[in-house]
């Protein structure tokens, strides 16, 4: 048990690197005081352009890449059996250190790019693939971005339980149902984390995200003058 916290502790370390509030200081801007206050690529791509989701995203990703890369550097030769398992617990521990970082009030993001860096480091090009065709491809179709959070989640959920069950990773049935019981956790946590966005999408006054700047502006504009949240 103890490896396993080592790799939550890991994890949850370089989630504290809050890629959008760093970012937001090196330009002057208190991401928690603009736009929805998520210290998020979403919300920076909406606030301040693409080139700063872009970067928000790419820092949020890489973080969780790099936690396993550590994990993988330190235990690699004591517990190469338990790896798979490791990779989740080490993103557990990044998805958890984003959402509620201890120096901004345990108020972050909402862990979707840590959940993308997660399946990355997995490794399993099945889920890397179909994740970017899911996720792309609902954003373009619909321009939500919390149905393509939601989504992106699930569906490495599921990709977890369907490689389990037909033998893609070689640990014994216990280590498999701990890694699928985590792995839904973190999505439960990810759905948690969206749950206002769900209450919009139902209400359907969820607002759109889209990669023009102006656009967002526009959208923001036209919300305000409708006296929308």
């Amino acid at each position: 048990m103890m490896v396993r916290l080592v790799c939550l502790l890991i994890g949850y370390c370089f989630g504290l690197m809050q890629t959008a509030y760093l970012y937001g200081k090196i330009i002057h801007v208190d991401i928690r005081k603009v736009g929805s206050g998520n210290a998020g690529t979403t919300n920076m791509l909406r606030s301040m352009g693409a080139k700063a989701g872009l970067i928000t995203m790419a820092g949020d990703v890489s973080k969780c890449i790099i936690a396993i890369l550590v994990t993988w550097l330190i235990f690699r030769h004591s517990y190469p059996e338990l790896f798979p398992l490791l990779k989740i617990w080490t993103a557990a521990g990044v998805v958890i250190g984003h959402d509620f970082p201890f120096y901004m009030n345990f108020k972050g993001g909402k862990g979707i790019a840590c959940t993308a860096g997660m399946i990355i480091a997995f490794g399993d090009w099945r889920w890397i693939v179909i994740g970017i065709i899911l996720f792309f491809g609902l954003f373009f179709l619909t321009h939500y971005v919390s149905i393509c959070s939601i989504s992106l989640s699930l569906e490495f959920g599921l990709g977890i339980v369907i490689g389990s069950a037909v033998g893609l990773y070689d640990m014994t049935p216990a280590r498999l149902t701990e890694m699928c019981v985590l792995t839904w956790c973190i999505v439960a946590l990810n759905i948690f984390q969206h749950r206002t966005n769900i209450g919009r999408l139902v209400h359907q006054c969820e607002r759109k995200t889209y990669l023009s700047h102006k656009k967002n502006e526009a959208v923001e504009a036209e919300r305000k003058k409708e006296g929308g949240n």
